[in-house]
């Protein structure tokens, strides 16, 4: 009985001791990981794109009356008349006017699918902001029951 108490124990050390010489007589040693460089140059961090939400939160009272398109767009954008936001602040629904090259191409405001894709940018040349410059108006009075 003592045999074979002692045989498990004697090869579990071997064991070790062959998977320790395994280690470190290895190949892959730290000169050669230090001469690759493209695991010790840091990857540059992109700009994360942002989603409609995260645009128009900069923007007053959340961008209603601004027009915004998807970057890949050309020639087309919404002019933002309804946002329904979620308690996060980031995710939603949005309602617009489509505007292609600049004319209103739609009479009513139509759902805007893609709000959460990570592609939205602000139109600046838009008809809002050219009325705001020129005619600086008042804040209307927020009334909260």
């Amino acid at each position: 009985m003592a045999t074979r108490s002692i045989a498990p124990i004697g090869s579990s050390w071997r064991q070790f001791s062959f998977n320790f010489i395994k280690r470190t007589l290895s190949t892959s040693s730290p000169l050669a990981s230090a001469s690759n460089p493209s695991t010790t140059v840091s990857k540059s961090k992109r700009k994360k794109k942002k989603n409609l939400f995260e645009v128009a939160q900069f923007l007053p009272n959340w961008g209603i009356g601004y027009q915004m398109a998807k970057t890949h767009w050309s020639g087309v954008a919404y002019q933002i008349t309804k946002i329904n936001l979620y308690k996060d602040g980031k995710h939603g629904k949005a309602w617009g006017i489509v505007h292609k090259d600049g004319i209103q191409a739609a009479d009513a405001p139509k759902k805007i699918s893609g709000v959460h894709k990570r592609c939205w940018k602000y139109i600046p040349n838009s008809k809002k902001t050219e009325q705001i410059t020129s005619h600086p108006q008042s804040e209307p009075e927020v009334q909260v029951t």
